[in-house]
């Protein structure tokens, strides 16, 4: 039973292809030079026939991006044409995040829905751009998403669906998966994956579209303006996003290992739009 849990881990933990890694010696994982926290965790060697995931330097940020806040359960309306009780990788989303996300600051408790405990992540987000069409993966996938050659199992399978991001306001940065897919276009990797900006749409041009907990974490108390940039995992630190979600990278590794990572920070420093 735990063979199969580490080998999800290992994409959380090197942003590898589970079905490329064999499982190795428990190693100290290497995390931030910052030392902004220390964790013990399991290491995955790939086997030396597969692959090795080349490094990559740090993903740019993308400056000045109008966001907009968006929740699971949000009915349909004029700026959320798709209501979001589903996902474009999630047809049950609200049902397996355990309800409705309720934005409304008086019926939330710190970062989470007041009504409930979430079973998956309550800081999501949403880019424009879904890599899986149709059933299977679209063919400009490979070409343009830069983990693709890392993450990929099989065709169908989105492995944009997850993936970390930091999300910088006013001096302070949240981090935060990518959930869903909005606002409004579900094709526009020039942008998420390149140097344009987001096109001219109902919510002016935005580009982002963040969680209740991602709003509040970051004291935004309109639409307004962001920086962002992908992130590995092994650069996420500590913090509220890491508690919660059967989807989230921290959560697995802690059930993995019977470690609570919350205690082991240092002193730091189907194709839609919602």
């Amino acid at each position: 039973m735990l063979r199969p849990l580490l080998l999800a881990v290992a994409v959380c933990l090197l942003g590898t292809n589970p079905l490329a890694a064999s499982l190795g010696t428990t190693k100290a994982a290497a995390w931030r030079a910052d030392a902004t926290r220390t964790v013990e965790a399991r290491r995955f060697e790939p086997s030396p026939a597969r692959r090795t995931p080349s490094p990559r330097a740090s993903y740019p940020w993308r400056r000045n991006i109008m966001t907009t806040v968006f929740w699971i359960g949000e009915a349909a309306a004029r700026n959320n044409p798709v209501p979001n009780d589903k996902s474009s990788w999630d047809t049950r989303w609200a049902h397996n995040y355990g309800g409705y996300d309720n934005p409304d600051p008086s019926a939330r408790r710190g970062f989470l829905p007041a009504a409930f405990i979430p079973r998956q992540n309550p800081f999501y987000i949403a880019l424009p751009y879904n890599d899986v069409t149709r059933g299977g993966t679209k063919a400009e996938a490979a070409a343009i998403i830069p983990w693709f050659q890392d993450t990929f199992v099989r065709s169908g399978q989105s492995v944009c669906k997850g993936r970390w991001l930091a999300i910088h306001y006013r001096g302070r940065i949240v981090y935060a998966q990518w959930e869903d897919v909005g606002p409004f276009r579900t094709d526009h990797w020039e942008y998420v994956f390149g140097d344009a900006r987001p096109t001219p749409n109902r919510n002016q041009e935005a580009g982002l579209d963040i969680s209740p907990a991602v709003r509040d974490y970051l004291g935004m108390k309109t639409n307004d303006h962001v920086d962002w940039r992908f992130v590995e995992f092994s650069e996420v630190p500590i913090g509220p996003w890491s508690l919660h979600g059967d989807n989230n990278c921290f959560v697995k590794l802690r059930r993995g290992t019977g470690r609570d990572l919350a205690d082991a920070r240092t002193t730091p420093s189907t194709t839609r739009a919602n």
